[in-house]
């Protein structure tokens, strides 16, 4: 194969065209025509001599050799648009750039306000828009269309970027009445109802079993360890809603202590610790290679960065 006579958008479209799985998205995805697209899936076919997308009942799949390139060609795309991207000084105080962040609501809920504040007082005229996990996708985030996201990571794709921001524990946020505080053992702390909070990872969410503990998460997964069990009577995927549930109702909420800090001073709640040891979890912010040199992201990452500090 003659590199020298190989049309560069070709590869644009191939990495598309596998991110899509669908020739009108892929159009759509870079402007052009359906036939313009579906042009070039003919080309890429001869090109590689191979299918590259086979029609199925469950809508077009990818062959075993395009699978086996596409994590090369988004390696070069990436590369190649990274060494392309300008090199300019981000001045904050005349931006009036939009950063999109998607947040889990546990660190939107801690690291927002602070860091809506440093940006308004450095870079008055940016936009924070923070989207939940269910608005976005690892894709989106490797395509830039998202700056970065802050949440629990277990598995990331090789090519992501990513910091560690801080470390938290776990503690247990009651009504301040609730008869539960003159003997916290975990003996009346498995006899108390509960409330679930939790929302990680991407994509939407779906319902809750009880009885699955290796989705319901660290806390559950704590207690399997002793062979116990607690009584989850509300599910939610809000940590305001949970700290209200409990502030309501004789329920316990155990959650991230920095959530339950922000209702420190509110005489309405307690915070008590936990009756048996659950292991501390990470939140990491993650970013496209894309953006990785990008000033104004440099930026951004600065201030996240400086804010998770002041909050540790």
């Amino acid at each position: 194969m003659n590199i020298s006579k190989i049309d560069l958008n070709l590869l644009v479209y191939l990495d598309t065209l596998l991110r899509e799985c669908n020739v009108t998205r892929a159009a759509n995805q870079l402007s052009i025509t359906q036939p313009a697209m579906s042009n070039g899936l003919k080309r890429l076919r001869n090109l590689f001599n191979d299918p590259i997308l086979v029609r199925t009942s469950e809508g077009m799949v990818p062959t075993e050799r395009a699978i086996e390139l596409q994590p090369v060609i988004r390696g070069i795309l990436m590369t190649l648009e990274e060494t392309l991207a300008p090199n300019r000084e981000f001045e904050a105080s005349q931006s009036k750039r939009v950063f999109r962040i998607m947040a889990s609501d546990y660190a939107a809920s801690t690291l927002a306000p602070k860091l809506l504040s440093k940006l308004h007082a450095e870079a008055p005229d940016t936009t924070l828009d923070i989207l939940t996990p269910s608005d976005v996708t690892f894709h989106d985030v490797e395509n830039g269309k998202v700056d970065m996201a802050i949440n629990r990571f277990e598995n990331l794709p090789q090519s992501f970027h990513h910091k560690r921001i801080w470390k938290d524990s776990f503690c247990c946020l009651v009504k301040a009445d609730n008869p539960i505080i003159e003997n916290f053992s975990l003996d009346s702390y498995l006899k108390a109802r509960h409330i679930w909070v939790s929302k990680t990872g991407f994509g939407v969410g779906v319902g809750m079993d009880p009885k699955d503990v290796q989705k319901l998460g660290w806390v559950d997964e704590a207690l399997a360890h002793f062979g116990k069990h607690r009584n989850i009577a509300t599910f939610t995927r809000n940590y305001h809603v949970a700290i209200h549930l409990a502030k309501e109702q004789n329920l316990v909420a155990t959650l991230p202590s920095k959530a339950a800090n922000i209702y420190l001073d509110d005489a309405g709640l307690k915070i008590l610790e936990p009756p048996f040891p659950i292991p501390p979890f990470e939140l990491d912010m993650i970013w496209s290679p894309l953006l990785h040199r990008d000033a104004s992201h440099i930026w951004l990452r600065q201030k996240v960065a400086e804010v998770a500090e002041e909050l540790k």
